[in-house]
């Protein structure tokens, strides 16, 4: 009589943590409160280190763009992640939320329009297609 094989499945299965929503998770819902326009999440893992998420959003002014900002920075402090770092606030045409795993890019249209990162982050590179 054989021995019973023990289940390799319940062998290697991870323990599941439940220790709160995603980083990305948190910036999407906080940028539709804002409402923030034309976002686009972009996942970067594969194409860089600094991070594992990109999201493009729009504010319809300056003051739209900080309180866009505010709102991200507050939501993700009140989810217990660390204390994101902000760059472009006193002019506010783009302001770069830097929440470690989720970067976040706020611009007025206008200058969304003429930098147009998500264009070049959601390219393949050339040395991908090689």
């Amino acid at each position: 009589m054989m021995a019973a094989q023990p289940n390799k499945a319940a062998e290697t299965a991870a323990p599941t943590l439940t220790t709160g929503p995603k980083m990305i998770d948190v910036v999407l819902q906080s940028l539709d409160d804002a409402k923030a326009e034309q976002t686009v999440a972009i996942d970067i893992a594969g194409k860089s280190s600094l991070a594992d998420h990109m999201v493009v959003t729009s504010g319809r002014s300056n003051r739209h763009v900080t309180a866009v900002a505010d709102q991200v920075v507050k939501a993700l402090r009140e989810n217990g992640f660390d204390k994101p770092r902000i760059e472009g606030l006193p002019h506010a045409d783009w302001v770069l939320v830097d929440g470690g795993d989720v970067i976040v890019h706020i611009f007025r249209p206008e200058v969304r329009e003429f930098y147009n990162i998500e264009k070049m982050w959601q390219a393949e590179f050339a040395a991908d297609a090689h």
